[in-house]
């Protein structure tokens, strides 16, 4: 593994958070769910050897979903949150050459949300916030988000949407547990929340604000022609948006390899946004570090192109 690598979507686990996470064990094969607690709570030679075996220098962690994001208590969800970047930030210190970190937010409390991002920024030295889909029902493309844009956008860090359950099952789904999760739902979810964003204006408002989405894109690359052709014939009332919607995804939005370690979405991610928004990342440990490394090693890359995925982009976007 001769190329340096920096990974955005690598977990980690709170003892005080076990519980939030077991609700997405319907999402998990019953035989297979809780086998990676041991792994996410490592910080120290097992997570260190995976990150050596591929040539990973740094890992931004962050943790394992849901989190807060399901915590019907306000004040409970802002405590707890605080306590798990404090938590985060002393294992960052212990490894500062090989640890960074996004920040976990309690979205129920836009302001104090915005509050905490800034410090974990400015005082614990993370590099932005990785939110777990919606929260109550509500999505971030909300008005009652303005001002945790407006303190994204000033702060210049990345927001990264990881994918949780809705908020309700949808009949699609019914008789059919397998879509429920990560074989499809996660990715519906997420794609739909960040085309939410886009679509609402968000990016119009706020130009700086920079997101982030996993698997690369969510399959939204894919999709980008199509978004702008029926964006313009769609039953939009009186929304406006400044630019056709794949310009956002060139100019305030990034995807990673997380969970795809496959040639041609790789491909169709470049061509569609362009090199400098694809960064690589694992999902560690609930994907392998040594699959990820070694596909993306040998993909169908020019040494330039896998010198940005795997490192240089990364470093651009987090100021590192």
């Amino acid at each position: 593994m001769s190329t340096p690598k920096i990974a955005l979507e690598e977990h980690f686990m709170h003892p005080d958070f076990v519980d939030y996470w077991a609700t997405t064990a319907v999402n998990i094969s019953p035989a297979l769910f809780g086998k990676a607690r041991g792994a996410l709570e490592d910080f120290g030679e097992t997570r260190l050897a995976a990150m050596d075996a591929i040539g990973l220098e740094t890992a931004i962690l962050s943790l394992a979903g849901p989190g807060v994001q399901v915590e019907p208590d306000r004040d409970r969800a802002v405590r707890l949150a605080r306590a798990c970047n404090d938590f985060l930030a002393g294992q960052m210190a212990l490894r500062p050459d090989r640890y960074g970190g996004f920040a976990h937010l309690a979205m129920q409390d836009p302001a104090a949300a915005a509050d905490e991002l800034e410090r974990c920024v400015r005082e614990l030295g993370m590099k932005g916030a990785m939110i777990n889909g919606q929260t109550g029902g509500t999505y971030l493309d909300d008005d009652r988000y303005e001002v945790f844009w407006e303190r994204v956008s000033a702060l210049e860090v990345p927001v990264y949407i990881h994918p949780n359950n809705p908020p309700e099952q949808a009949a699609m789904y019914s008789g059919h547990p397998e879509l429920w999760g990560p074989v499809w739902s996660w990715t519906v979810e997420t794609a739909t929340h960040a085309l939410r964003l886009v679509l609402s204006g968000v990016f119009d408002r706020h130009p700086g604000a920079r997101l982030i989405l996993g698997h690369l894109g969510e399959t939204l690359p894919f999709l980008m022609w199509r978004l702008d052709s029926r964006w313009d014939i769609s039953n939009r009332g009186e929304m406006r948006l400044d630019l056709p919607p794949s310009e956002y995804f060139k100019r305030n939005i990034w995807v990673t390899t997380s969970g795809m370690c496959a040639d041609a979405p790789l491909r169709c991610s470049v061509d569609m946004m362009g090199v400098d928004r694809v960064l690589f990342s694992v999902d560690y440990p609930f994907e392998r570090a040594d699959e990820a490394g070694e596909w993306i090693e040998a993909a169908a890359l020019s040494d330039s192109e896998r010198a940005a995925i795997c490192h240089g982009n990364a470093r651009k976007l987090l100021g590192m």
